[in-house]
């Protein structure tokens, strides 16, 4: 065990004291400290002693481990909370427990129950000794198995007290664990009201039948049955109370009289096995009194004889009286007991007598079936109808394999006895293994040994008699006994009972672990109990939950349900420990060894059979009930981590996904954005922009991944504690957005770094994220805030460089939050280049989204003068329709026209500003020439570095505005808005050219997309500077001086800004969110701050703007 595992050495000594003064924290000052390392070589590693206590210190708490769970992290709040108790109480005795004590005989006495004494004897006459040798095999082989997974769940680790619940969940995670715990809380209780069932059934069949409130003397067939069950209803629910009371007033008693119970099973057993031996020497005397081949109930009459011989002659008897009308020889008489003759047998014939052979096979019965003798010549009439029913032995319900399984399987359940009390245990580790497996061999042994036996001792129409009516009305396995049948009747009856206590006792118990691991919110209640700890809340509900199993009354159909739920948990304790050994979990070191996956794999799908087997329609119920439960805890229930498999399940899933993704890039068709959210935080470590996360869900219907990031300047050992709270905050956030995904907090140097460092390292192998959102930065104008534009500008360039899209959502705070909704309205999509298709995906996610729903879809595309607009709307409808996007389509011809005179005045305060901007961060001897350089402007004396420029700028104000010569540019000032990551697509109607600051991102595939400024548009060579408009000429005379200084290359991409930004506002001021290609920047970084005033005037007068820039791939595709 780690000793730093807690951080700040948050363990609690093994003795339960504060942590203060527990061992692992040194308390003493730095001069004993000295003292204390000085003598022991130990100076290396002073600095650590506070959260690494030296090996020595730390062992002995260890070793002196209680089983109380002080050293798990899980139970750390609980420790802490009980200390102030602690202190009051007097010290824990060491628990005493051994091996026999503590596991085997509990285990035994919880298995042996209710069903041996009660049904064993009926189950082997109708599923005959073959049958019923199966059902017992097969059952004990799965509680075999799943002990077998249970030993070495529970040999791995210290299990504190709160035994099999405690294993599956820790072993399993919070989810099933809640849901395994509850079935197994459920089949607990069931099990209760089984036992009590058992025992009234004991005391108003077998020992005071007189009791019976409603009264069955006289009643046939279904008014019979319903008297029965309402007297099972009436007495159950007056015996559960009292036990409820006597759980209630004092668990002591409960154990204490547990080994007068054990002893009442065994003093049966031994008797039952007392009993078979005498049959070999001396058979019983056990008559029954057949008519014909039918056996008769014995309550009736006295002699079995239809008349006896006297002094006087021919007497009539009982049985006489109740076949027919009067007493007298002449009376009329029932056909069948005319016809056939009274013979009796011996009930119980012995084991030598080879009556096995006769009782090997099945006979199954309908309910209202006449129990009957084979091999018996008999009459019956060929319209002879059942009369007189009431006098013979009758099956009272429909019996098939299936059912007999789920009627006996209860009573190999029982097995997490001795895991339930580790608590008590010297040695748990050792004694729960050899415990457990040896009471389930001893209890497998007499179960098949009795199958056999019983069939080779007893008549079968005895063993089919299930209440022991034609033998006096005796307990079918009681008449086999030595040296009475009420040693079995009286011991079974405080047996049952006993087994009844001890499920009330442990269901509550159950429950309160759960409910205290607070693993299920709605349970919450259940946790407390009276100051001694007593759970009295689930007492109460168990004893409900009991109440509805006595309710059903019927014992034969409440097995079946505790079976279900016994089965779900046993199944889940061998799918645990078939996963810890699949998995291969380091932590995974049973010291139990003889386990193997494919038996914890056996036992898990002979569980599930014997569920299907059982019964269909309980085993979906029961399914049902599991996977309600899951499902809850996994929405409402608290966050657990307890190294449970299933999280181990996930990291394997989880790597196995990671490296199929690497095998190369998604196919067009699985392309999803993959966001990675670039939010900035305040001072105080909350983030600035939370609409970017609502954004950001609104997104998600492609479920791809999300990272939201943030970045720190700093060192990360000074920053630490702000990057974890930027962490929180980004945590809290997306919870509260309901944003499912990852966050990542970075710190560097300067925020540039750090951001670029996002952008490169986040991710894993092939789940990397592949487009970027990041808000526009608002007060980039701010002299005081250039560092933003500057490191804006950079992220853009790195995305391109990366081939990763970019989103820029302009305006953030005016988006919608996830709690809005669009009753109506247009996204806007302005498609001036094409960029993989990122335009036509985005709304169509978007509009997943409730927010977005109502809005429809508009496509704006732009024609040149030479472009055939009509063409090119169809061609847009055509690929749409192959794209399958509902959205209109809209061309907008955009024609050539005249530079005004506010685009130059624009331009002019946008160079002058930038000039200022330079200046800020410049040296003293750079600043005062550049002051000379601005003074000599404003005199009008410009200065130009190159003669060609001159003639440029005539060129341009001579020629239709926006058009230059290419010879005499110079390099910088022709230079595109460039970007080579889209590929081309000629297919597309956005194909047709557009002046390159309109879209940004034209690529050098063809010749004419390599144009520059200095040709016109349709590709034809610059008109000379003669063949003029007459408003050209007359601009020169309107032209101011200074404009003439403007680089004509920021004055024609300002002309293209505005232009289009024109038609947007016109076209798309009302929509809901216009979508945009955003032009990349430039190559020559002097040029930067340019860019984001085109970007601002771009996107001028609009409320919602989301830029789009694509990552150089298609993302989207007309094939299926």
């Amino acid at each position: 065990m780690e000793t730093g595992e807690d951080g700040e050495g948050g363990f609690s000594g093994g003795d339960g004291n504060p942590k203060e003064s527990s061992p692992f924290i040194n308390s003493s000052d730095a001069t004993e400290k000295s003292q204390k390392y000085d003598g022991k070589h130990m100076a290396l590693f002073e600095e650590e002693m506070e959260t690494s206590p030296m090996v020595s210190t730390m062992i002995s708490s260890l070793a002196n481990y209680s089983s109380l769970p002080q050293g798990s992290k899980e139970h750390e709040e609980e420790a802490d909370n009980e200390e102030e108790d602690k202190k009051k109480k007097k010290p824990v005795k060491a628990p005493q427990l051994g091996t026999l004590m503590g596991v085997y005989l509990p285990c035994i006495q919880n298995i042996f129950g209710v069903i041996l004494f009660l049904r064993m004897t009926w189950m082997v006459g109708i599923g005959g000794v073959i049958g019923s040798f199966i059902i017992v095999f097969m059952c004990c082989s799965t509680t075999m198995l799943t002990a077998i997974s249970m030993s070495a769940i529970a040999t791995n680790g210290v299990v504190p007290a709160g035994g099999s619940y405690y294993m599956i969940s820790r072993s399993l995670g919070p989810e099933f664990g809640g849901a395994v715990g509850i079935c197994f809380y459920l089949g607990t209780t069931f099990a209760g009201a089984m036992y009590i069932l058992g025992s009234i059934e004991l005391l108003l069949v077998y020992i005071l039948p007189q009791a019976a409130i409603f009264k069955m003397e006289g009643l046939e067939g279904a008014e019979a049955e319903a008297a029965m069950l309402n007297n099972m209803r009436v007495y159950g629910t007056i015996v559960l109370s009292f036990m409820a009371t006597v759980v209630f007033v004092g668990v002591k008693y409960v154990n204490k009289l547990a080994l007068l119970f054990l002893a009442c099973v065994i003093l049966s057993i031994l008797a039952v096995y007392a009993g078979v031996i005498k049959t070999a020497i001396e058979p019983p005397d056990f008559p029954v009194c057949l008519l014909g081949n039918r056996p008769l109930i014995s309550k009736g009459f006295d002699v079995c004889a239809k008349t006896l011989e006297s002094g006087n002659g021919t007497v009539t008897t009982k049985l006489w009286n109740v076949f027919c009308d009067s007493p007298f020889l002449n009376a009329t008489c029932d056909e069948y007991f005319v016809n056939n003759n009274v013979s009796f047998i011996q009930g119980i014939p012995g084991v030598m007598s080879g009556i096995l052979k006769e009782n090997l096979f099945g006979n199954y019965l309908e309910k209202g079936d006449l129990v009957a003798k084979k091999g018996i010549a008999t009459v019956e009439g060929p319209d002879d109808t059942l009369t007189n029913s009431n006098r013979y032995v009758l099956a009272d319900i429909t019996s098939f394999f299936t059912l007999l399984v789920g009627i006996y399987f209860p009573s190999v359940t029982g097995i997490m006895a001795g895991s339930n009390r580790s608590g008590d245990l010297r040695d748990a580790q050792k004694s729960i293994p050899i415990g457990t497996i040896m009471a389930i061999t001893t209890t497998s042994i007499v179960y098949m040994s009795a199958v056999v036996l019983f069939g080779a001792c007893i008549e079968g129409v005895v063993l089919r008699d299930k209440f022991g009516e034609g033998v006096n009305g005796n307990l079918v396995i009681g008449t086999l006994a030595w040296p009475s049948p009420w040693v079995i009747v009286i011991g079974s009856f405080f047996s049952t009972c006993g087994a009844g206590l001890q499920s009330l006792t442990g269901a509550p118990r159950l429950m309160q672990a759960i409910s205290r691991d607070n693993v299920v919110p709605i349970l919450r209640v259940f946790g407390h109990g009276k100051a001694n700890g007593e759970p009295t809340w689930a007492l109460l509900l168990t004893a409900g939950i009991c109440e509805i199993g006595i309710l059903i009354a019927s014992l034969d159909a409440v097995a079946p349900i505790l079976s279900m739920f016994f089965l779900m948990c046993y199944m889940f304790v061998n799918l645990a420990c078939a996963l810890q050994t699949l998995l291969r979990t380091p932590n995974w070191r049973p010291r139990f060894k003889f386990y193997h996956w494919a038996l914890s794999f056996l036992g898990m799908s002979l569980c599930l059979s014997l569920m299907f087997i059982c019964s269909w329609f309980y085993a979906i119920v029961a399914m049902v009930i599991a996977g309600s439960i899951y499902k809850y805890i996994e929405f409402r229930g608290a966050e657990k981590e307890w190294g449970d498999g299933i999280r181990g399940i996930s990291l394997s899933a989880a790597r196995y996904a990671l490296m199929r993704l690497e095998e190369g890039p998604p196919h067009t068709k699985n392309w999803r954005p993959q966001l990675l959210v670039l939010v900035s935080t305040d001072v105080e470590q909350n983030v600035e922009q939370p609409r970017l996360l609502s954004l950001t869900n609104q997104l998600k219907a492609g479920k791809g991944l999300t990272i939201v990031g943030t970045a720190l300047a700093g060192t990360y050992l000074e920053n630490h504690p702000q990057a974890q709270r930027a962490e929180q905050s980004l945590r809290k956030l997306m919870e509260t957005e309901k944003v499912k995904g990852f966050c990542q907090v970075t710190i560097s140097s300067n925020m540039r770094d750090a951001t670029s460092h996002l952008l490169q390292a986040s991710g894993l192998g092939g789940l990397m994220h592949n487009t970027v959102l990041v808000s526009w930065p608002r007060n980039w104008k701010q002299a005081d805030d250039l560092q933003t534009w500057r490191d804006f500008i950079e992220l853009v360039r790195e995305t391109t460089a990366a081939h990763l899209a970019l989103l820029v959502p302009k305006n953030i705070s005016a988006f919608p939050s996830n709690g809005e909704r669009f009753s109506e309205g247009h996204i806007d999509v302005w498609w001036i280049v094409h960029d993989g298709g990122m335009l036509m995906l985005l709304p169509f996610l978007l509009r997943q989204h409730k927010v977005w729903r109502k809005c429809k879809m508009r496509i704006f595309t732009v024609a040149q003068m030479d472009d055939n607009s009509i063409q090119m709307k169809k061609d847009l409808t055509t690929f749409l329709y192959h794209l399958r996007i509902d959205a209109e389509v809209e061309v907008v011809e955009m024609h050539d026209s005249d530079i005004s005179a506010y685009t130059y005045e624009k331009t002019l305060v946008m160079e002058q500003r930038s000039q200022i901007l330079k200046q800020i961060n410049l040296t003293k001897t750079e600043r005062e020439r550049e002051i000379q350089s601005i003074t000599d402007s404003s005199r009008g004396s410009i200065r130009r570095k190159n003669p060609a420029v001159v003639t440029t700028q005539l060129s341009v104000t001579e020629e239709q505005p926006g058009v230059s010569s290419k010879v005499e540019k110079p390099e910088e000032e022709v230079q595109l808005i460039h970007d080579s990551t889209s590929p081309t697509s000629p297919a597309t109607p956005a194909t047709p050219l557009t002046p390159a600051s309109e879209g940004g991102a034209q690529t050098p595939g063809s010749a004419q997309v390599q144009m520059t400024w200095t040709e016109k548009a349709d590709g034809e060579p610059a008109k000379p500077p003669g063949a003029s408009t007459p408003e050209g000429i007359k601009d020169i005379f309107n032209m101011k001086p200074e404009w003439e200084n403007l680089n004509q290359s920021n004055v024609r991409r300002m002309h293209t800004a505005l232009r289009l930004n024109g038609v947007i506002v016109k076209k798309s001021s009302e929509a809901k969110l216009v979508l945009l290609n955003m032009p990349g920047p430039p190559n020559n970084r002097s040029g930067d701050e340019n860019y984001m005033e085109f970007l601002e005037v771009l996107t001028e007068g609009l409320n919602r703007v989301l830029l789009v820039r694509g990552g150089g791939r298609e993302v989207i595709t007309i094939y299926s």
